[in-house]
């Protein structure tokens, strides 16, 4: 086969593009690859989140007091009905952050959502190349314990021709027996891995298309960073919060209402009878505690401000170490490749030589064997760097 058509898999370069390919497009990391399970878990915590933020946004509202009271004694018998109103409609500020620290509240914990579901699916499609890379594996040492009992052959019969001695014939059984310890860890660990696989897939490891995800623009990566999101909302809400604690110990106005109504009372003749009330009120509370829970909310504003910027710091050297990584395997696919094309030149020279009886049919299945074993090789580091941009994938919107 020529080269080019053996490492066409093998071969994908890297670029940069303005984003990773998207859910719809063939071969893309989709969230389809979780069970149905998993995903209705991550959509009960969006409705909870929902329902959560929308009651939130309402807790500045006092509820209405209803209340119906029937008292007996020896001249009479009363029922009486009430309805109880005191809501404050300006507390300095507080009621406009407290709608807006909901709202800050709900983006910080969908970030926290999507991140859950984002590593979830990175945790399954990360085992989904590391089973194909087993498998790859697997055939690698395969071809490998061949060349080994190739090589035994050739020393038993050298050993037999007096032209060895036997401590050579034994490393070599050595080095066969320790390729096929190799190969019972390797079918134990994908055994392992499948039923890893099992737990949060949705169908078996062989049902799935691997993913191909290239490389995005560091400042997209950092624009589009759900962890920076993240913090980014935790500033916000935090900012908010300290607005409604300052709120809280400043004027209130609020509005107060009730309606009383007596109910018919034979005894007392007393029939329907309606009370009225309303008013404001001005209320501002005097705790020796103020400054000290002021101050308290004031430097979490300013621990939040703090880690979002070693967030931005941190994420920005993980995609550093990232490219750092894809360079280093893109490297040892270089190497991988000049040996694939080593194999191929000297294959011809040892047909050629086998053709006019100079070889044997065993010095060309080593170098075929050898041959395929480094196109494995090429395959395994272009599915090893799929991991190191799945790592990259899991941490953007």
């Amino acid at each position: 086969m020529h080269l080019q058509k053996l490492l066409k898999f093998s071969f994908i370069p890297l670029v940069l593009v303005p984003l990773f390919l998207s859910a719809q497009e063939k071969n893309s990391v989709d969230e389809k690859i979780l069970s149905e399970d998993r995903l209705n878990l991550f959509k009960y915590n969006k409705d909870k989140n929902e329902e959560s933020s929308s009651k939130l946004k309402k807790d500045w509202i006092n509820p209405i007091n209803l209340s119906l009271t029937k008292s007996k004694s020896d001249t009479s018998n009363t029922l009486k009905s009430a309805i109880n109103i005191n809501q404050p409609i300006f507390k300095s500020g507080g009621i406009y952050s407290a709608i807006k620290y909901a709202s800050a509240t709900y983006k910080y914990t969908d970030y926290d959502i999507d991140l859950q579901k984002k590593e979830l699916i990175k945790e399954a499609t990360t085992m989904l190349f590391n089973l194909n890379i087993l498998d790859l594996n697997i055939k690698k040492n395969e071809l490998l314990l061949k060349n080994a009992n190739i090589d035994v052959d050739r020393k038993k019969e050298q050993v037999l021709n007096g032209f060895l001695d036997t401590s050579t014939l034994d490393n070599a059984i050595l080095d066969a027996n320790s390729i096929k310890n190799t190969l019972a860890d390797l079918y134990y660990q994908k055994d392992e891995l499948i039923l890893n696989f099992s737990n949060i897939a949705s169908g078996e490891y062989t049902s799935f298309d691997l993913p191909v995800l290239s490389l995005v623009d560091e400042d997209i990566f950092l624009k589009r960073n759900l962890e920076l999101s993240k913090a980014k909302a935790d500033v916000e809400q935090k900012d908010y919060y300290s607005d409604m604690i300052v709120a809280k110990y400043l004027p209130t106005v609020s509005v107060e209402a009730s309606h009383t109504q007596y109910h018919e009372d034979k005894d007392d003749d007393i029939s329907n009878e309606n009370i009225y009330s309303y008013g404001l009120s001005v209320s501002m509370p005097l705790d020796v505690r103020t400054f000290n829970d002021i101050e308290t909310e004031r430097i979490n504003y300013l621990t939040s401000k703090l880690n979002l910027k070693n967030i931005e710091l941190e994420e920005r050297n993980f995609y550093k170490t990232k490219l750092s990584k894809l360079k280093m395997l893109e490297s040892k696919k270089k190497i991988a490749q000049d040996d694939y094309k080593l194999y191929d030149s000297l294959l011809e020279v040892i047909i050629e030589e086998k053709n006019a009886e100079l070889k044997t049919q065993s010095d060309v299945d080593t170098l075929q064997n050898s041959q395929k074993i480094k196109s494995i090789e090429l395959k395994i580091y272009e599915l090893e760097k799929q991991i190191e941009l799945l790592d990259l994938y899991s941490k953007i919107s």
